[in-house]
């Protein structure tokens, strides 16, 4: 809390009220209106949240005019450059970087974890074979808190620090399980002497008929896509997860609760959404005539993977990725026309004129769809994969909100509905117009 104070006046009642301003260590200064409604008897309008903080965080920091994004402090693109994905989770979770002791024993916590009761095995093949990942997901996480009921209790410290474990361990297991069961094929077990990405890649893609040998190349990209997807503030699912959470409820049901907010073509599906555009659009000879559509208000079509609600600017995690989005297509000599037309979107994007006026850059959306499909994970899991990096961020900051004293979650509303009417029967009443 900081010595400021905002003067708010009423002019129907002439009352004038002090409103404290809260500091935080960096970042735009903050009212609390907490007094607002009892003093005066009013409350804010703030469809989607936009300009209201819900809580006090240590966890990330953004800065969506300069492009700045920080975990616990450290810039994303220090992060991106010199950590693996486990050393980035530890950091969100304690607040701050391992030793080598240190890492080297959440690393063996966090590999013992990763198997799953075998009977969610079993739940996972009662889903239909073309069942989103999604929805596979969402239903056996919320799921687990019936496999794991014995370590449940929220208010204990080392129950909640295992359960984060378990569903950072898990998660990837889940994720293959789901696809593999899509494929038609045997669940693969995770193969502990791997680390976490290439973990995941083997669980993904080997087969019982032949030896399959991890692309260092695609593990690298995917600790890099992990680690920039860890975490992103207050976005939606992570609001979510500390919605429900807010009630006391399981830690499992709260990340299930997140992976359904994730799923939306606005949040997560936005990288499964920029696949759908580019296979909308077809072949690379159409790309100036879509980038012309989506520059009018009156055509349906929507360019996705481009700009962001945040990044005002640029967005920092889409720099990183750019580069890393080359080297994957170079190294692996990936050729692909959908490939090629995404590269010639983002050219115009980067030249035109009404794009660059309105920054509307492409952002890490657009590129981290375009490195899964070189990689050979199809459209269908490209939202699972975000979740898989994600749900460290949600259980940081489950952790962070169930550690300290808080309210539970009860945002009101303006009511447009019908005023007070009386009851009539049946026989009384008259179609309405």
């Amino acid at each position: 809390m900081s010595d400021r104070k905002l003067l708010v006046t009423d002019p129907a009642s002439d009352q004038t009220l002090e409103l404290p301003v809260v500091a935080g260590s960096e970042g735009d200064p903050t009212i609390d209106i907490a007094k607002l409604y009892p003093s005066l008897g009013y409350f804010t309008f703030d469809p989607g949240y936009g300009s209201t903080a819900s809580c006090q965080s240590d966890i990330t920091f953004i800065d969506g005019q300069q492009g700045i994004l920080r975990y616990r402090g450290y810039p994303i693109e220090q992060l991106a450059e010199n950590a693996s994905f486990l050393e980035v989770a530890y950091l969100l979770l304690y607040g701050e970087l391992p030793t080598s002791t240190q890492y080297a024993e959440f690393e063996r916590d966090i590999t013992y974890h990763t198997m799953v009761h075998e009977k969610i095995n079993n739940f996972i093949n009662g889903f239909h074979y073309d069942a989103h990942p999604m929805a596979i997901l969402s239903g056996v996480v919320g799921s687990m808190a019936a496999f794991y009921h014995d370590k449940l209790d929220v208010k204990d410290p080392e129950q909640r620090e295992l359960a984060a474990k378990r569903l950072i361990a898990k998660m990837p297991t889940i994720a293959a399980a789901a696809y593999r069961h899509h494929m038609g094929w045997p669940v693969a077990y995770p193969r502990n002497s791997l680390d976490y990405s290439e973990r995941f890649l083997d669980m993904m893609f080997s087969v019982p008929a032949e030896q399959y040998t991890v692309n260092p190349v695609a593990a690298k990209a995917l600790n890099l896509l992990f680690i920039l997807h860890a975490d992103h503030e207050q976005n939606a699912s992570t609001s979510t997860v500390r919605l429900v959470g807010s009630t006391g409820a399981n830690p499992y049901a709260c990340v299930s609760a997140g992976l359904a907010a994730l799923w939306g073509p606005a949040h997560g599906g936005a990288n499964e959404a920029v696949l759908n555009m580019l296979n909308e659009i077809g072949d690379i000879s159409k790309a100036g005539e879509f980038m012309a559509r989506a520059k009018d208000k009156n055509d349906p079509f929507r360019l996705m993977g481009f700009g962001h609600r945040v990044y005002k600017n640029f967005d920092p995690r889409a720099t990183i990725i750019r580069q890393a989005c080359y080297e994957v297509l170079e190294e692996l000599g990936q050729s692909d026309p959908l490939l090629d037309l995404a590269m010639e979107l983002e050219k115009i994007a980067l030249e035109d004129e009404y794009f660059v006026e309105r920054k509307l850059y492409p952002n890490v959306d657009f590129y981290s769809g375009i490195i899964y499909k070189a990689l050979g994970i199809p459209t269908s899991m490209f939202t699972a994969m975000f979740a898989i990096g994600r749900t460290v961020g949600w259980v940081s900051h489950w952790l962070e909100q169930s550690a300290s004293a808080h309210r539970i979650g009860r945002p009101r509303q303006v009511y447009t509905g019908a005023t007070a009417r009386e009851y009539t029967s049946i026989d009384d009443r008259k179609p309405s117009a």
